[in-house]
């Protein structure tokens, strides 16, 4: 993935991925600025942590869904320890479900329309009356969690599309995980026409509360990843104890200027 000019003032590249360097209030703001501005066209914000910049070494279709995104934010704090030791600091981790919890929330200050799709069976609609009731003023127009391999099949892609056009949301929240969400929101987004599509992987699980998610100062600390895997062991083994030394590995051959980049 290469990345040049003007492009890069704002950005720091990790093993070839342009992480947009904004703090969390900005991305906030960039996002409902996007929405509200007068000849708004769809967009789409993605929300990488170490394992999806793991995919993205092989994967031509999602690198290229990362390269069209309105914004690239850095979700893992892992993101965050190889930045500072590649030079390029990150201002701040903008975690998936803290921004989905705060889009929410200004969402309901100005107005906005949002739509949940994606979770595990339960956890949409469960999310969408705690959201409510946090944000009385908040405009959750629908809800959907197709069902398992949906996006083989015509009739449900068709559905959802459909149920998503008619109540016209500002914010669409997609809660697939990677790389399904991004690649669904990629090839449906111009056709939805929605302001912002966000993929939010297992947010709706945390909101809800049918998975835990770390105390505050284990998030504050970077162990929301030990936390997770002492909660979910068999899911996400392989991902912290395979995928997080494979990531430092790539950062270091980064540092030493021999990573071959992706392009």
């Amino acid at each position: 993935m290469s990345v040049s000019g003007d492009k890069l003032k704002d950005k720091v590249n990790i093993c070839g991925v342009a992480i947009d360097n904004y703090a969390f209030a900005e991305v906030i703001q960039k996002t409902i600025a996007h929405i509200l501005s007068a000849q708004v066209s769809p967009q789409y914000i993605v929300t990488p942590n170490a394992d999806h910049i793991l995919q993205l070494q092989n994967d031509t279709i999602l690198r290229r869904i990362y390269q069209n995104a309105f914004l690239v934010v850095p979700d893992g704090v892992s993101l965050l320890w190889a930045a500072k030791l590649l030079g390029t600091p990150l201002k701040e981790r903008v975690n998936g479900t803290d921004l989905f919890e705060a889009l929410c929330a200004t969402a309901a200050q100005n107005k906005l329309r949002v739509f949940l799709m994606g979770g595990r069976p339960g956890s949409v609609d469960k999310t969408a009356v705690i959201l409510q009731t946090r944000h009385p003023d908040l405009q959750i127009v629908d809800t959907d969690c197709p069902p398992y391999g949906f996006e083989k099949d015509s009739d449900e892609l068709a559905r959802i599309k459909a149920k998503i056009t008619r109540v016209v949301p500002h914010l669409l929240f997609v809660g697939l995980g990677t790389p399904k969400q991004e690649r669904w929101i990629y090839e449906n987004y111009r056709d939805l026409n929605v302001p912002m599509a966000i993929g939010i992987g297992a947010s709706f699980e945390f909101v809800s509360g049918i998975v835990a998610r770390a105390p505050n100062w284990m998030q504050k600390v970077g162990l929301e990843w030990f936390f997770r895997l002492l909660i979910e062991p068999r899911r996400l083994w392989k991902r912290y104890f395979i995928g997080n030394p494979l990531f430092l590995w790539h950062v270091l051959k980064q540092k030493l200027g021999l990573l071959r980049l992706p392009g």
